[in-house]
């Protein structure tokens, strides 16, 4: 793990060191914006299982925008130990924000696609996601829906469902809960649930405890109950 670890730190380094000449090169500030983020968590936790095994992981990511925020791209990488053999997993999407009666969307498309995967696993898939979400005061809400019309391995087609609710206790720190609901042809159907505080140590830097559980009643680590810890850089 910590070769794979290193390996992505690696990586993180050179996207960001490549990306920002481009970024101030060819996408001047008043036709859009650049931003950069890497974190590193004691567990990948994604739709509420594992993609790490339980293991630590680390992922970086870069996106610009446009200069309303309306339109944006980007890419990014995490570590994971999945099935196939892949430890590194990449991404590619585009997406807008429009916000409607008060209410701000978010709908993207992802491509996602596993790095050095065994040659018969179905290393890659599409991932469309709609964010419905609103702030009042303190409190906050999401409700969001994810599609794929075939996903990685054996699984095809699934949906996942969450609900998300957030409180600001203050300036710095934030509570959330969630629960979602996901199902999958050709896989396991689990609802997971997490509940956690996001404290920002620096404008910049934030720091994350999370439980997570599922209902899925399977051994191993993947849809175990797990306290993570993370924390991200963003700049």
């Amino acid at each position: 793990m910590l070769r794979t670890l290193t390996t992505a730190a690696v990586l993180a380094t050179a996207l960001l060191a490549a990306a920002a000449p481009v970024a101030a090169q060819d996408a001047p500030a008043p036709s859009g914006n650049w931003s950069f983020a890497v974190g590193a968590a004691t567990d990948n936790r994604s739709k509420g299982a594992s993609k790490s095994d339980g293991e630590a992981y680390v992922w970086g990511e870069a996106e610009w925008e446009n200069a309303s925020g309306l339109i944006y791209a980007g890419s990014g990488f995490q570590t994971i130990q999945s099935s196939s053999g892949s430890d590194l997993e990449v991404e590619i999407g585009a997406g807008v924000r429009p916000e409607i009666a008060g209410f701000d969307l978010d709908l993207n498309a992802t491509f996602k696609s596993q790095i050095d995967a065994a040659s018969t696993y179905d290393d890659n898939a599409w991932e469309l996601t709609a964010d419905v979400k609103r702030s009042i005061g303190p409190a906050s809400g999401r409700v969001r829906f994810q599609y794929s019309p075939d996903g990685m391995g054996g699984t095809e087609a699934w949906t996942w469902v969450e609900a998300r609710l957030g409180w600001d206790f203050t300036d710095k720190l934030e509570g959330t809960a969630a629960i979602g609901r996901r199902e999958q042809d050709n896989s396991l159907d689990y609802t997971a649930w997490n509940a956690g505080l996001t404290y920002a140590l620096t404008d910049k830097i934030d720091a994350d405890l999370r439980y997570y559980a599922t209902d899925a009643d399977v051994p191993g680590e993947q849809y175990a109950d797990s306290l993570v810890a993370g924390i991200s850089l963003a700049f």
